[in-house]
């Protein structure tokens, strides 16, 4: 008697709010084009900080898009989650899991590492500038890093499994690793993915002390990876959201399987031990790519960390090549990111998203604002390529040491 086939994780659903656009269509035509949105810092309060450069969010009124009774007790962060989880289960067609008669089979699974900063900061002002009767009843939760997964799963129903990951910036990698193990342990709907808002001022003060911030002040030059100007990463607010769901479920709606969540892993090397991250990285790579049952040459994109600074991406380069090889030094990688920002656990989360992106449109896009690579990689640079795009991997690592590896692979209806 055969086994019964184990439930395969499908991204059917993307929802994206990034500085280079508030759509999942203006996001995808700004990253395969190569645009660059880094530009000086103009949040109010910020101005006389040494932090100078950031990617912004822009193009985004949350009162257009948030309810009014959810917008007072959430922070920015949370806005930019719900606004994404909108579009991600739009792009899915599903609606609310409790007018559907299945609440308890959706759940939510999300990863931040700035929380409500902005919110915290405003409520603690009024503390200090006014006294305890004016601060409100929302700021014992707003500012939590759980807020937007139980936000979400309140306002759209969703009663199954939630969780929240910390595992600083590569918990984003592990959000949607956890969405794809909940589904294929029985669940039908998962929405995972983070978002960022940390240029409130408090939040921005908090990053001074991070040596891996870059502080040049030309936006073209701030966030340089793998080259001889490197000198560390600029920070950047949004992030996406994905639907993962039963691959079986997907298809009976008649909804495409845009990807699969295939293989993941994770390590930890320590804070800032950027040369340790090398063994840690490429572990991670492996166990990524045991678990999708994908051989090294069959990669045919590399989404890279891309920290920006020197010793972190010597590292990244060379555990890309411990893993993948001769293939690793052939293989395509990229880091849209340098045009956008590092948008901390939102950042790899944006990279899966235009991961998929690349394998529905058959091209890889550039890494902006990098004019010449110092490492053994064929990092995409100027323009996108083109290139049949069936086999994803996405690397993450975090400033507190945690290191993680995704695989997506192609959803088309010939994938195995």
């Amino acid at each position: 008697m055969s086994a019964p086939r184990q439930r395969r994780a499908a991204v059917t659903g993307i929802g994206v709010m990034a500085p280079n656009g508030t759509s999942t269509e203006t996001f995808w035509k700004s990253t395969q084009e190569g645009v660059s949105v880094l530009d000086r810092v103009t949040r109010e309060g910020c101005e006389h900080l040494p932090l100078k450069v950031a990617g912004e969010v822009r193009a985004f009124d949350a009162a257009d898009a948030i309810e009014g009774r959810f917008l007072v007790q959430t922070d920015r962060y949370t806005h930019f989650a719900m606004a994404a989880a909108d579009a991600a289960l739009e792009d899915a067609r599903l609606g609310r899991a409790d007018t559907e008669g299945a609440p308890f089979s959706a759940g939510v699974v999300t990863a931040a590492g700035s929380g409500g900063g902005e919110f915290g900061q405003r409520e603690l002002q009024k503390l200090w500038g006014k006294g305890s009767r004016y601060v409100g009843p929302w700021q014992s939760i707003a500012w939590f890093y759980a807020a937007s997964t139980g936000q979400i799963s309140i306002r759209r129903g969703f009663k199954g499994p939630c969780s929240v990951v910390a595992a600083d910036e590569a918990g984003g990698l592990d959000a949607l690793a956890h969405a794809g193990r909940a589904v294929q342990r029985g669940t039908d709907v998962i929405v995972a993915g983070s978002t960022e808002a940390p240029l409130a001022p408090y939040s921005m003060v908090c990053q001074l002390g991070y040596a891996e911030l870059s502080a040049v002040t030309d936006p073209e030059r701030a966030y340089r990876p793998f080259t001889r100007e490197a000198c560390g990463f600029v920070p950047a607010e949004g992030g996406a959201m994905l639907v993962v769901e039963a691959e079986e479920s997907a298809r009976e709606r008649g909804v495409p399987v845009r990807a699969f969540v295939a293989g993941h892993a994770s390590t930890f090397t320590g804070a800032s031990r950027w040369e340790q991250s090398r063994e840690g990285l490429a572990e991670a790579i492996r166990g990524a790519l045991a678990d999708a049952c994908c051989a090294p040459e069959e990669v045919d994109v590399v989404f890279a960390d891309a920290l920006g600074v020197p010793e972190a991406d010597r590292a990244e380069a060379l555990a890309i090549a411990d893993v993948l090889g001769a293939h690793g030094r052939r293989a395509p990688v990229t880091a849209p990111k340098t045009g956008t920002g590092r948008a901390y656990c939102a950042a790899p989360v944006l990279d899966a998203a235009a991961a998929v992106l690349a394998m529905e449109h058959g091209l890889i896009p550039p890494t902006p604002n990098v004019p010449e690579v110092c490492h053994d990689l064929d990092l995409v640079t100027g323009a996108a390529r083109p290139a049949q795009v069936r086999t994803a991997l996405i690397l993450s690592r975090g400033l507190m040491g945690s290191n993680s590896a995704l695989v997506l692979r192609h959803g088309g209806a010939d994938a195995s």
